[in-house]
């Protein structure tokens, strides 16, 4: 099969279109024909070495959708034709990838394999930091950082989906006014506005962020009594400074989650609440996937300076063909 292969760590010219063996289904497991594959900001980490370990020969990749091909020893769940899209731990930029078959859902009938290849990573970090973590209820209100990026386009649409007010931030006016179409009541540019002050009238319950610095002592500032500040990255510094009376008083919660590194049972059992919870929404149009562009598989080294460049709204996809 061909597949992108990180030839050494380094920036996108180091990613090269190879041959490499199709996978061989173990127990359990699926292989699926890829016909999209998301792209990531977590892609980029690995390709450069950030996750400390040397990711030469490696195949990025996080999630897919495409058609089953073959089914492993004991693999039940699904039959050869089966469109699915899939969370998956690496491999994605490739025509074949071997998946556990319960982290696997169907793709609707409503969406195409690029939009459907859009939705796992986000879906699944949304839901399982927000919504199983973060405890975010309705009537609360939420704050998402970067809510112009894929998991901040999905965190939008689930938190108004589930009757929580959604405030966001973005980096410019386009940006913003389109996360105000998905269902932001309010969304700051960054770039013009302190979000602290904009927001401060406002009693924030759950935080998301992916920033990190000094986005955090404002957060803890926002945040409402018993208020929950949810990490899923540090782009802009891991580093922060927490004043502790401040947690003290208000009771705030501070966590952070990786998704990638959880064990293939927690996975599967978040597939299965989404596929419960939120997959009737995607199928009846309700969350709407966002897909900014597509690229060919061989031009995944553009897709990723493009997500480098942070100048999409919603998701960048690679196609298979």
């Amino acid at each position: 099969m061909k597949a992108i292969i990180i030839t050494q760590p380094g920036d996108s010219s180091v990613l090269a279109l190879e041959e490499q063996a199709t996978p061989t289904p173990a127990s359990g497991q699926v292989l699926i024909r890829v016909r999209a594959a998301g792209v990531n900001r977590s892609d980029i980490h690995q390709r450069t070495g950030g996750y400390g370990a040397d990711p030469s020969g490696q195949i990025p990749g996080l999630e897919v959708a495409g058609i089953v091909e073959s089914c492993g020893p004991d693999a039940t769940r699904w039959r050869v034709g089966d469109a699915v899209c899939a969370l998956i731990s690496g491999g994605g930029y490739a025509e074949y990838v071997a998946v556990d078959e319960r982290h696997c859902l169907p793709v609707p009938d409503n969406l195409s394999f690029i939009e459907a290849a859009s939705l796992p990573e986000t879906i699944l970090t949304v839901w399982s930091t927000v919504f199983q973590w973060g405890q975010l209820s309705e009537g609360e209100n939420f704050l998402i950082h970067g809510g112009s990026s894929g998991i901040g386009v999905t965190a939008i649409q689930l938190a108004k989906a589930f009757g929580a007010n959604a405030y966001a931030t973005a980096g410019s006016d386009d940006k913003g006014a389109f996360c105000e179409q998905l269902g932001a009541i309010k969304c700051v540019n960054y770039k013009k506005e302190d979000f602290e002050e904009s927001l401060n009238d406002v009693d924030i319950n759950v935080i998301l962020d992916m920033v990190g610095g000094d986005y955090t002592p404002k957060n803890l500032r926002l945040l409402a009594p018993d208020g929950r500040l949810m990490f899923i990255n540090a782009m802009q510094g891991a580093d922060s400074q927490i004043h502790i009376p401040t947690l003290m008083q208000k009771r705030i919660t501070i966590s952070g989650s990786m998704l990638k590194p959880r064990d293939a049972d927690f996975k599967a059992a978040l597939t299965a609440e989404v596929e419960k919870q939120v997959w009737p929404l995607v199928t009846i149009g309700q969350l709407k996937p966002v897909v900014y562009r597509s690229f060919p598989l061989a031009e995944a080294a553009k897709a990723q300076d493009l997500m480098a460049s942070s100048e999409h709204i919603g998701k960048i996809i690679l196609e298979v063909p």
